[in-house]
């Protein structure tokens, strides 16, 4: 804008100039149009243009030097990631921090490996490169190389013959005049290993550190930001920008199998690009070998660096300083990508040598796995990315890997409720479980753990009929049923196998699939177990309800009551289990047609539910609307309230989309 007012400025002068001239050669008493002005007023004139010519001549040179800057000097800056995505808003907090104070800003980047901490310090070195007129890069990792680092920096900066013990605060002094200045250590350990290395006292005044780093333990020498994995935007926007072709539904699932670790991300793009794999072949690879594709790609500027090896030397030293804490974590690598709890260890101290029943010792060997950036550690819990668990994986070998599967077993067999009917906190604790138990049993058992792997298969299953996911349930008990029949001796076990399929597929309608399944149940548990045993009660009710399914109510009712005896005897007449029995019974006698017998039997039921479990419970909804379809049978006018209350009670746990919750509320409706 400068150069151009000026540029218009010194026209018009030259044409006032020239104006005089040509008025003092032709005497004329009148100029032609505006021109007249001039020749009226020639140095009103003069003093406007005068002042505006001198205005624009002295902007033009400040403008064209704020463009063009010298370009800083800088000591071993990496290139720039061209690729580099999202984090804009780290960026602009980074930058924030460390132009808040007049004095030395030191800034700490502290995250796993993997997640682009120093992606995340270079790009910040390159976006405000023109705001410093000295940047350096210092790699940490090692303390001892630090020092010769800076003995090279001193030659960059022009200082020959500085011994080792003097170079740093030399260097620094000499960075007075290069202020403003950014220095960069990378990938730093312990806040006390790098101490001597920064810099302290006037003589580095209005200078920016920042410091990269997995350890813990740094937010009292410096500001702090935790940088966690990409958001699923901004991978699914990498890979789609990196990757020609590859669609966004396939991007979405590509960066959930790598857990949006942006090093995993590059590293995926990297392997597609080489080999020329297209997005759809190698999601299935990653799907199916997780552990050989992190070991698989690699980055353009860091080709040595895979997902696989990036957590070793952290593992290395731990096995040194703290063995215990690599056992932990090759435990916590065969569980899910979900938070841990930490009782699982604590309540079988065998499982970790006894180190879990010391607090002190305890506490310092998890401490160890979050210090070094390998877990997060949470309120009674441990999580763990999953590229971390797969690379632990890897790296064990086929012994460690079963010895860690059979005491996972044995432990979650302890952890989890099996009295999934009666334990009103049974519920809760099994959705922390779940997804670990079906973690470490999806695969074929080592022996020494086939029986716990059979049951805690089965008692699984029997959490998910509580929830209403049947499909889910059946692979799961099918294999239950596999691996104690392979076993000797399993008879009651293979029983209690065979009653919960038989529920399965009752629940999803294979009725004649599942009276076979509970009457060869019934006989393996006569045969193994005593006469009033509640297995046996079990087995009599399931099979009461298959009868009355089937049409034949009067064969399910001996069944029901004989069922209903046995558990009153065992438990007494308020327990849980006697409201099943309850149910049961209830159910024979609607279907002979026998409502009001049946309603007394259901409300005891409800009364036993209730004092039992949570007011939202399922099988507290489940007897309301057995209920209201009792009542309404006879004619009774609040049919409709208790089927209400049933329906909300099921849209709640289950879910509006539900099949059970959908029939409930068609009830309502009906009912009304």
């Amino acid at each position: 804008m400068w150069r151009t007012l000026s540029s218009a400025v010194a026209g018009l002068l030259v044409l006032f100039v020239g104006s005089l001239a040509f008025n003092a050669a032709s005497g004329q008493s009148r100029w032609p149009g505006p021109l007249d002005f001039v020749r009226v007023h020639p140095w009103v004139v003069l003093l406007v243009l005068i002042p505006l010519a001198l205005i624009g001549f002295w902007q033009v040179p400040r403008r064209d030097g704020a463009q063009e800057p010298l370009a800083p000097a800088t000591y071993r800056l990496p290139p720039r990631n061209t690729n580099f995505t999202g984090r804009d808003a780290t960026l602009r907090e980074m930058r924030q921090r460390l132009t808040s104070v007049n004095d030395v800003a030191m800034l700490v980047e502290h995250g796993m490996g993997g997640v682009g901490k120093t992606q995340l310090a270079v790009e910040y070195a390159y976006r405000h490169l023109s705001k410093y007129r000295f940047v350096a890069f210092v790699d940490a990792e090692n303390p001892d190389l630090v020092a010769s680092q800076f003995v090279s920096l001193a030659g960059e900066l022009g200082m020959t013959e500085v011994s080792s013990g003097q170079v740093i605060p030399r260097v620094y002094g000499k960075l007075v005049d290069r202020r403003p200045w950014l220095m960069i250590f990378d990938n730093a350990e312990k806040p006390g290993t790098l101490t001597h290395a920064l810099p302290s006292g006037a003589p580095a005044s209005n200078g920016h550190v920042i410091v990269t780093t997995r350890v813990s333990g740094w937010s009292g020498r410096a500001g702090t930001i935790d940088l966690d994995v990409f958001t699923r935007r901004e991978s699914v926007e990498l890979l789609v920008r990196r990757v020609p072709g590859m669609a966004e539904v396939v991007a979405d699932l590509t960066a959930e199998q790598l857990g949006d670790l942006p090093l995993a991300l590059e590293q995926a793009a990297g392997y597609m690009g080489y080999n020329n794999t297209t997005p759809e072949e190698y999601l299935t690879l990653l799907t199916s070998r997780l552990e050989d594709m992190i070991a698989q790609g690699e980055l353009t500027d860091r080709p040595t660096v895979v997902v696989a090896t990036l957590w070793r030397l952290s593992v290395r030293r731990l096995e040194t300083d703290q063995p215990q804490a690599v056992r932990l974590l090759e435990l916590c690598a065969l569980l899910a990508p979900e938070p841990i709890p930490l009782d699982l260890f604590t309540g079988s101290p065998e499982t970790l040598n006894g180190v879990a029943t010391d607090p002190l010792a305890w506490d310092t060997t998890v401490g160890a796995l979050a210090g070094m950036g390998l877990v997060r550690r949470g309120t009674g819990s441990l999580l763990l990315h999953r590229l971390v668990q797969a690379a632990t994986r890897a790296s064990m070998s086929p012994q460690a890997h079963t010895d860690a599967r059979v005491h996972l077993s044995r432990a979650l067999l302890a952890a989890v409720p099996h009295d999934i009917h009666g334990d009103p906190d049974a519920k809760p604790r099994w959705q922390k479980l779940l997804p670990h138990v079906i973690a470490v049993t999806k695969d074929d058992p080592p022996a020494e753990c086939a029986a716990e792997t059979a049951v805690l298969l089965r008692l699984a299953s029997t959490y998910l009929i509580q929830l209403g996911d049947c499909p889910l349930a059946l692979p799961l008990c099918e294999r239950a049923l596999a691996i104690d029949e392979s076993l000797d001796d399993r008879d009651a076990e293979i029983g209690f196998d065979l009653i919960t399929l038989s529920q399965i597929h009752r629940d999803l309608g294979a009725t004649e699939r599942a009276r076979p399944l509970a009457e060869r149940a019934l006989h393996l548990h006569e045969s193994s177990l005593p006469a009033d045993s509640p297995a046996i009660a079990t087995d009599l009710a399931t099979l009461a309800r298959l009868h009355s399914l089937l049409g034949d109510p009067e064969a399910a009712r001996p069944l029901a009551e004989r069922a209903l005896q046995i558990d009153e005897a065992a438990y007494g007449p308020d327990d849980p289990y006697v409201s099943f029995d309850l149910i049961a019974l209830a159910n024979v006698h609607v279907d002979l047609g026998d409502h009001a017998t049946a309603e007394p039997l259901i409300s005891r039921s409800l009364r036993i539910r209730e004092a039992n479990y949570a007011p939202d419970h399922l099988y507290i909804g489940y007897v309301l609307l057995f209920k209201a379809k009792v009542l309404h049978a006879l004619n009774d006018p609040n049919a409709g309230d208790f089927a209400g209350r049933g329906a909300q009670i099921l849209q709640t746990r289950l879910g509006r989309a539900h099949p059970k919750t959908e029939d409930a509320f068609a009830l309502v409706d009906r009912l009304r």
